[in-house]
Formats: C-alpha cells, sequence, structure tokens
C-alpha cells in the first residue's frame, strides 16, 4: 500500500527517444514530438533527453499519458519517473568540469 506522502513525492519525467529522420515524413514526425514535449513543459537535457519537473506522482503520470499519446509510429521512446531526491544525487559533466543540474522550475498551480 502506497502511503500519502509516496503518493505525493515530488518527481522528474525523463523523456530518452531515438527517432528515424531520413525522410521528411519521418523529419516532420521527429519534429512534431519535440515540439510538442516542449509545449508540455519539457525541457532539453540533451538532443533526444527531454525532462519535467512534476509535483507529484499523479501529475508525472498525467504527463507521461499525453507523451504516450504523441509517440510517432516509428522510433524508440523510453520513459522514466525518478523522484527530487534521485534527481539531486545525478552527476552532471561538461568535459571535465562538473555542473549542477538543472533547479526545479516554479510552478503555479491552482487545485
Amino acid at each position: 500500500m502506497t502511503s500519502r506522502f509516496n503518493q505525493y513525492r515530488i518527481m522528474w519525467l525523463f523523456v530518452f527517444f531515438d527517432l528515424p529522420t531520413q525522410s521528411k515524413q519521418e523529419v516532420k514526425a521527429a519534429t512534431k514530438f519535440r515540439t510538442l514535449l516542449l509545449k508540455d513543459g519539457f525541457t532539453m537535457f540533451q538532443f533526444s533527453i527531454y525532462l519535467r519537473h512534476c509535483s507529484s506522482r499523479e501529475n508525472a503520470s498525467v504527463h507521461e499519458q499525453r507523451v504516450k499519446r504523441a509517440l510517432p509510429k516509428y522510433g524508440k521512446i523510453g520513459i522514466l519517473k525518478v523522484t527530487d531526491k534521485q534527481f539531486g544525487m545525478m552527476e552532471i559533466f561538461h568535459g571535465t568540469k562538473e555542473v549542477l543540474p538543472p533547479s526545479p522550475v516554479q510552478q503555479l498551480e491552482f487545485f
């Protein structure tokens, strides 16, 4: 049974993808998918990795379902949910210099 605390834990949602871009139709589908991610509040972490800060598991599930509805016909897509604590343990390097992970975006929520 999930406790109330775990149910509302802050989450990070990662979307990893490798989409074909050999034809004009494939490029259009890949661009449409990336645009959808950006419009849904995702930020590009690397070219084919986008991430989004979510206020709860339920909120993460809403965005996960939006991504699933927009899946292109071809290519590989992965979705990963991690807690804020797990995300904070990530080590990021640019060359040999360590950098801090991106800070959460302040979101306004209406209930």
